[in-house]
């Protein structure tokens, strides 16, 4: 493989900020937003509030002038994690909100308690009944009071949540040991487009100085780092020159460090654009998967597929979710040699791994199943493709257009998902 790959943007940025939008009574343009299954969810998600939505490639139009309901449909919610969302710039906005407990990808538990909490420090009533989170302002304003919150854990999900309560509420809101991520950063840039008033997004203490009201914006989501990331691993695992544009190098220090660590090289050639140059060998390493800035569990799967082909012994620890290493399994079936004891993965890298037929158990891991069946010797067959939609935009065409061998076929094997054949009679040679 070879050649230059567009990276799209940024996938948990995006469901979030269209969520945010909901706090404007006034038109949103959204830009650089990618196709991909969960954002046509969070889309109809809207659009069953009563919003008006429009896409023309990849620019999104909103019109949340005219909410009709606070409530949000099991079935769209069910589907995916982040309608979760919703509850913050609902209750912000109308004063009410009713969503059911969240579903998303079996990683391992995410609960909302932190979300709750913030929400009930500032001044709302919370009741969850049935599976269903029903929370409302008390008072002839109903508008969410300041407050100063403390998270237990520097959740992403509850950052963002309280974050966007907080725009509209009365007075000043602290969030202490607040998540860091870039898509917060991302998020906070959004709604002060918007003329909220939000500082110290992507520290530790996030102060938001709440606003009556919020006005129309035109804004581009960030590039997606995780998918960038992605391709920069399957340069390394195929032995290929790969660029990525647009990219904000920042973003991908942890993943550059250790894709360095294992021995690859590199390069920027423009701000915006880098390259991987592959090494003479691959060695392995070890990863502990952290809260930004620290090392991506997203990105924990696909590193595992290049370590399993890595000279030596790599030790990979899960430390944000329990249960992310159902991945193991098949990745062993082509031919690598992992073991795990409760959230710790030892990988003995092999000279080479085997075409099989393997099911992708989450988003992540589908895409380290893909990575795997690139550089393993002979045809793979994945299925469970629905993960894989759900974050990754034209996945096998980008993978084409670099030279891949593979082709997404309808089969009826695991019915109706779908399943991508990967063919590679080549072997690439890390020693």
């Amino acid at each position: 493989m070879a050649g230059q790959v567009k990276i799209s943007g940024a996938k948990n940025s995006a469901l979030v900020i269209i969520a945010g939008a909901l706090l404007c009574p006034q038109d949103c343009r959204i830009r650089n937003v990618p196709s991909l299954v969960d954002v046509a969810r969070m889309g109809q998600l809207l659009s069953s509030l009563g919003v008006k939505i429009s896409q023309h490639g990849d620019v999104l139009d909103i019109d949340a002038s005219d909410l009709s309901t606070s409530q949000a449909p099991y079935e769209i919610v069910s589907q995916l994690r982040a309608s979760f969302f919703t509850i913050g710039p609902l209750l912000a906005r109308q004063g009410y909100a009713q969503v059911p407990l969240p579903g998303g990808c079996t990683i391992g538990a995410r609960p909302v308690d932190l979300h709750v909490r913030g929400l009930q420090a500032m001044g709302a009533d919370v009741q969850i009944e049935h599976g269903m989170v029903n929370a409302y302002v008390a008072g002839s304003s109903r508008r969410l009071k300041g407050a100063k919150i403390y998270l237990d854990y520097p959740s992403v999900g509850a950052t963002e949540t309280l974050m966007m309560a907080a725009t509209l509420a009365e007075g000043e809101t602290v969030i202490e040991n607040a998540a860091q991520e870039p898509e917060v950063v991302d998020l906070a840039n959004f709604c002060n487009s918007m003329g909220a008033r939000i500082r110290g997004a992507g520290t530790t203490a996030i102060t938001i100085s709440g606003v009556p009201r919020l006005h129309s914006t035109d804004y581009a989501i960030i590039p997606d780092r995780v998918e960038a990331a992605t391709f920069l691993v399957a340069g390394a695992i195929t032995n290929s020159e790969i660029s990525l544009a647009p990219v904000i190098p920042d973003h991908l220090t942890p993943a550059i460090a250790k894709l360095q660590e294992i021995g690859v090289q590199i390069v920027a050639d423009a701000p915006d654009c880098l390259r991987i140059v592959p090494g003479e060998g691959l060695r392995g390493t070890d990863i502990k998967t952290l809260p930004y800035p620290g090392f991506p569990t997203d990105m924990q799967a696909q590193f595992m597929a290049l370590l399993s082909l890595s000279e030596g012994d790599s030790v990979i620890t899960e430390t944000v979710f329990e249960n992310r290493l159902r991945h193991v399994a098949e990745l062993n079936r082509m031919g690598a040699d992992i073991r795990v004891e409760g959230n710790i993965a030892v990988v003995r890298g092999v000279p080479l791994l085997s075409g099989a037929p393997v099911v992708a158990s989450d988003l992540r891991a589908s895409a380290a199943l893909v990575l795997a069946g690139l550089a393993a010797k002979g045809k793979t067959t994945i299925q469970g493709l629905h993960h894989l939609d759900r974050g990754y935009e034209k996945l096998e065409v980008k993978l084409l257009s670099l030279g891949a061998r593979l082709q997404r076929v309808t089969g009826a094997i695991v019915s109706p998902e779908r399943q991508l054949g990967v063919n590679n009679p080549t072997v690439n040679s890390y020693q």
